[in-house]
């Protein structure tokens, strides 16, 4: 199995802090968000990674060369601009391969192992396993709800009592980018994932754990709070 955490973004939610340092290479608790990925992947005997770079990507492959401190091996996929989620995962489907791979977002952080989520088995029908988290305050209405099998429901009616948000973490085969039927270069990952749930082809698990989608300087310093004095 491959792994790829999603580097490449603009980070303009988190300027000035991004001006000079491309947002998976920011501290929190003293290390860059990019590294506790690494180690996790590392702890789930995963050997292969793939990041795609493209906003300051030169600083994220100088920092993290091939790999070889964390035990990996690298592979960075080089975009000529930010092409979204969904347009850097079939940028990078030659490095991905044929066998589902570990997506994770390069700016969220958890305190959730990916040694068992990988683990987690995939029938003929399914293209992917998300996992979810409690809805955070700035995002209250969440993105999902699960139904009684663990299967994602859309619920545009926001109505569902099993509303969950996506943690930007999931377990992906590549069928779902490499038969999504995109008319553009660019386009996000969530656009291919509802069209996945309209067919009944993707399942979830909620963590309940702690998580911190670092999006804003906000939520930078209150992770970092956190990781000095973890509660």
């Amino acid at each position: 199995m491959k792994a790829m955490i999603l580097a490449a973004g603009l980070g303009n939610r988190m300027r000035p802090l991004t001006d000079h340092t491309p947002k998976p290479l920011l501290p929190a608790g003293g290390k860059p968000l990019i590294e506790y990925h690494l180690e996790n992947i590392a702890r789930a005997s995963i050997k292969d990674v793939i990041i795609n770079l493209a906003y300051l990507g030169d600083k994220i492959r100088a920092h993290l060369g091939d790999g070889q401190q964390f035990g990996l091996q690298i592979h960075y996929s080089e975009e000529p601009e930010p092409l979204e989620t969904g347009g850097a995962l079939f940028h990078a489907l030659s490095l991905l391969g044929d066998e589902p791979f570990l997506l994770v977002n390069g700016d969220v952080w958890c305190d959730f192992e990916f040694a068992p989520f990988i683990q987690t088995p995939l029938d003929e029908t399914q293209l992917g396993h998300l996992l979810l988290v409690p809805n955070p305050d700035f995002h209250p209405h969440g993105d999902f709800a699960l139904d009684q099998n663990n299967l994602l429901v859309e619920d545009t009616d926001k109505i569902h009592p099993q509303r969950f948000t996506f943690g930007g973490i999931s377990l992906l085969k590549p069928e779902l980018i490499a038969q999504y039927p995109h008319l553009r270069q660019k386009f996000p990952l969530v656009e291919v994932l509802r069209s996945a749930i309209s067919n009944q082809q993707l399942s979830g698990q909620v963590h309940r754990g702690h998580w911190s989608d670092v999006g804003t300087p906000e939520r930078l310093e209150m992770l970092n709070r956190y990781l000095e004095n973890p509660r």
